[in-house]
């Protein structure tokens, strides 16, 4: 099976107060909806991940737990401080740890900075809002090394959107 990327935003947020922080802002009820629906739509479509590698954000924290609830067998789960508002090169290295035999991970983040990634490697403009999922494909003879792979030439497969049936 070829190596396949899905990059993902967090699902829509809500500010609990003035005095919370972007970092620990929750999910609301419409995002919690959003990120039951993409994840029901990536088994629809077989995109089962080997892994989950998100910020550690509360709003991507949540994003992920609840996709868990929905993915089956439940794939590798790791927050990683390092991807909280990054970008490709956050990724990059993020990648260096991730075992060569998966064939799919999800990556789990934040805009700009994921939007710009997935550009990046599929080599045209992607926009996305809130739960979206860009679904991407290594080129044949990419690099076995994740870290290595990340460098373009993906294929664009699809964007899922939560309102999307």
């Amino acid at each position: 099976m070829p190596r396949r990327l899905i990059i993902m935003r967090h699902a829509r947020s809500a500010w609990e107060g003035p005095r919370s922080s972007d970092r620990e802002r929750p999910l609301d009820e419409r995002g919690r909806l959003e990120a039951l629906r993409v994840a029901t739509r990536l088994v629809e479509l077989g995109w089962i991940p080997d892994a989950i590698h998100s910020s550690d954000a509360r709003r991507t924290r949540e994003t992920a737990e609840l996709t868990l609830e929905v993915l089956a067998p439940a794939p590798a789960l790791t927050f990683d401080p390092d991807l909280y508002l990054a970008g490709l090169l956050a990724l990059r290295a993020a990648a260096e740890a991730w075992d060569p035999s998966w064939s799919t991970v999800l990556a789990l983040g934040h805009n700009p900075g994921w939007q710009d990634a997935a550009s990046v490697l599929c080599g045209s403009a992607v926009g996305m809002g809130t739960a979206n999922a860009v679904l991407l494909q290594a080129p044949p003879g990419a690099p076995s090394g994740w870290s290595e792979a990340l460098v373009g030439g993906w294929s664009l497969v699809d964007v899922l959107r939560p309102e999307e049936p």
